[in-house]
This record gives C-alpha cells, sequence and structure tokens, in this order.
C-alpha cells in the first residue's frame, strides 16, 4: 500500500495554502486509551497542528483528538503532545531540512492503515501572500475551465 493511503479520517487542507509541500513522510503516532476510538469516529481536527524534532524524536503538537463519549476516567486530554515513529536515518533528514529558515513540518493528514493510525507529515515551505493569491488566481481559471467545458456539452 502506498503512503498516504488508507482510510482518510481528517485532512489539513490549510496546509497546502499556507505551504509548498515538498516531501512527504508517512508517520505511526504512539496513542493512549481511547484516543483511537475517536478516531475512528472521526472526531479529529488536524488545523492548527504542527510537528516539531526535540531531542532527536518527532512530536506532534496542537492535533486535537476529542474525548471518546463511553471513555469516562479512561479518557485523555485532547490536546496533548503525540510522539510520532519514524525511522531513524527519516528524523536525521529531517533535522537537517528543518534547520533551514522557512521550514517545517505540517500534518497532511490522519488515516487508518492495516488498523494503524498514520499521519502524513510534510516538509514545507512557507507561502508569502503573493504565492498565495497566485494559486487562488490558478484555481479559479481552472474552474472556469471546467465549468465552460461541461457548458459546452450540454
Amino acid at each position: 500500500m502506498p503512503k498516504g493511503s488508507g482510510k482518510v479520517i481528517g485532512q489539513n487542507k490549510k496546509a497546502y495554502h499556507d505551504y509548498f509541500i515538498e516531501e512527504t513522510y508517512e508517520a505511526g503516532i504512539v496513542l493512549q486509551g481511547t484516543e483511537i476510538k475517536s478516531i475512528r469516529n472521526g472526531r479529529v481536527n488536524l488545523k492548527d497542528s504542527y510537528a516539531r524534532i526535540i531531542n532527536g524524536e518527532v512530536f506532534l503538537m496542537g492535533m486535537h483528538i476529542s474525548p471518546y463519549e463511553q471513555g469516562n476516567r479512561y479518557n485523555h486530554d485532547p490536546l496533548r503532545v503525540r510522539k510520532l515513529l519514524l525511522h531513524n536515518k527519516e528524523i536525521s533528514k529531517l533535522i537537517g531540512q528543518t534547520k533551514e529558515q522557512g521550514y517545517a513540518l505540517v500534518p497532511l493528514k490522519l488515516y487508518l492503515k492495516n488498523g494503524f493510525a498514520k499521519v502524513l507529515i510534510g516538509l514545507g515551505k512557507g507561502k508569502k501572500n503573493y504565492d498565495k493569491r497566485e494559486d487562488l488566481k490558478k484555481k479559479e481559471a481552472k474552474r472556469e475551465i471546467e465549468r465552460a467545458f461541461k457548458e459546452s456539452h450540454r
């Protein structure tokens, strides 16, 4: 199964708007207690999350996993810091790349693959405002072309 494939639970659509994604990595995620049940229910928000490398380990900050309804006292903190599981070679490569100015690790999507929760993280370079406007213009032009094509075939 290629990376990024599986049952998609949550996506960070804003990441593609704010960053040029240059490389992607598939990482496992360390979960506690009832977190996987909440993930399977689709109660995840990746909107303001980011990844950071601390002491040679990659951590996911700001990802919100809602508490499981039937979890009572076994529930977890929804915004806790979660460790990502990557190979040492990938982590050392990421350390070198994130040292450069303007690069960040951004979670792109959370999905289930063979029963395990996986996070697709991307190495992104921040976009400037004029880049974002240019992307919006291209997207709008493409939409207009598709609309005209659809109208001509009716």
